[in-house]
């Protein structure tokens, strides 16, 4: 089996690049199952329901979400749904599910959706218990277990790639935009990225337009951030799984540009 995660949405130019690419990734790399991170696609910041039933459309199999979960109003309308995740450490009282079980090729796939804590400035548990609470729950029912952990720190991620490595099949980070070249199956068999990447804007600061982003750095004075416009790079990890003994064995950064 092969699963597609593909890196935070950023803007329509983002949702675009994800209608393009991704039907030939599909067909080329004969994937199975899509993961896509959409937090960001609404103008950088949410997601609206048309553009999640774009997204979806993409034969995308669920969406994550992550800091700006609850950025537009709109969210509200369709957190519930099927294919939709937001992170499971948020408040236990907040809509939607932080994880939800899938079925793929007979296989039931878990897909777990994390936020971190270090400099993020969002009131949440602890993702690491978290994680072990959900896996600890679910791990004799299913066959595979994904986990999207949405953080700032390198470090954060890395170290939750060591203490669930082993019983996650998969670990990878979103949310700073930048893929990273790390990607590698730990000791005890868990394939394992710091993040992914981006989908959106290629001249950018992570997707925003630079003179804003610049000017914010330049005078410490607030100015609002925008999506930035122009051609879009396509970040995303393919992560192939034993079909026998449900195991990760290959793991393949894609950077489209």
């Amino acid at each position: 089996m092969k699963i597609l995660a593909v890196g935070d949405i950023v803007g329509k130019t983002g949702v675009q690049s994800l209608k393009i690419n991704l039907p030939k990734i599909i067909e080329e790399h004969k994937i199975d199952f899509v993961i896509v991170n959409g937090e960001n696609a609404a103008d950088g910041m949410g997601l609206t329901e048309k553009l999640y039933r774009e997204i979806l459309a993409c034969k995308v199999n669920v969406v994550t979400m992550g800091n700006h979960t609850w950025a537009k109003k709109d969210i509200f309308g369709f957190i519930e749904d099927k294919n939709i995740i937001r992170p499971a450490n948020y408040p236990s009282n907040n809509s939607g599910k932080g994880y939800r079980i899938f079925e793929c090729k007979n296989k039931k796939i878990a897909v777990i959706n994390l936020i971190g804590r270090v400099t993020m400035s969002v009131l949440s548990e602890n993702p690491f218990l978290e994680a072990r609470n959900i896996i600890d729950k679910i791990k004799d029912t299913v066959d595979i277990i994904v986990i999207d952990f949405h953080a700032e720190a390198t470090a954060e991620k890395i170290a939750l790639g060591y203490y669930l490595e082993g019983d996650a099949t998969i670990i990878f980070g979103t949310h700073t935009h930048v893929q990273t070249a790390d990607e590698q199956i730990l000791e005890n068999g868990t394939a394992f990225i710091t993040d992914i990447g981006m989908t959106g804007p290629k001249y950018s600061v992570i997707g925003m337009d630079p003179k804003a982003s610049i000017k914010r750095f330049e005078t410490s004075l607030p100015e609002k951030y925008r999506v930035a416009e122009g051609n879009a790079i396509f970040n995303g990890v393919i992560f192939e799984i034993d079909d026998i003994t449900n195991e990760a064995k290959d793991i393949e950064r894609i950077y489209i540009k």
